[in-house]
C-alpha cells in the first residue's frame, strides 16, 4: 500500500509540476495570456505540497527519484498535448530513469 500511494503522489505531482510548466509556457510562447500563466504558477505551487505527503521521509530522496518521474512523464505529456512522437531513445532514457525511480524508493533497506 505504501508503495502505491506513493506511485499516485508521483504521479500527482508530475501532472502538477509538467502541467504548471505548459500552461506557463502556453501563456508566454503561445500568447493565450494571463490567465493560462496564472494557472501554471498556482499548479506549480501545488507541486511543491504533493511531494511533502511522500511517505519516506527523505527530501533528497523524494526529490532525486522525482526526477526520473519527470523525465517520463515530461514526454509523456508531450504525446497527449502536444502530439510529440518520442522515438526509441526517447523510450529507452525514459525507461532508464523509472528504472533509477524503482531502485532510489523501493530497494530494500536495512
Amino acid at each position: 500500500m505504501t508503495v502505491l500511494r506513493s506511485v499516485v503522489l508521483f504521479v500527482l505531482a508530475a501532472v502538477a509540476e509538467i502541467g504548471g510548466a505548459w500552461l506557463v509556457w502556453q501563456g508566454l510562447r503561445e500568447h493565450r495570456g494571463l490567465l493560462w500563466i496564472a494557472g501554471g504558477v498556482l499548479a506549480l505551487g501545488a507541486y511543491g505540497f504533493v511531494a511533502t505527503f511522500q511517505p519516506d521521509p527523505n527530501f533528497g530522496r523524494i526529490l532525486a527519484a522525482y526526477g526520473g518521474v519527470f523525465v517520463a512523464g515530461s514526454l509523456a505529456w508531450g504525446v497527449v498535448m502536444d502530439g510529440f512522437r518520442p522515438d526509441r531513445w526517447d523510450y529507452i532514457g525514459a525507461g532508464i530513469c523509472l528504472i533509477g525511480v524503482a531502485v532510489i524508493m523501493y530497494a530494500p533497506r536495512g
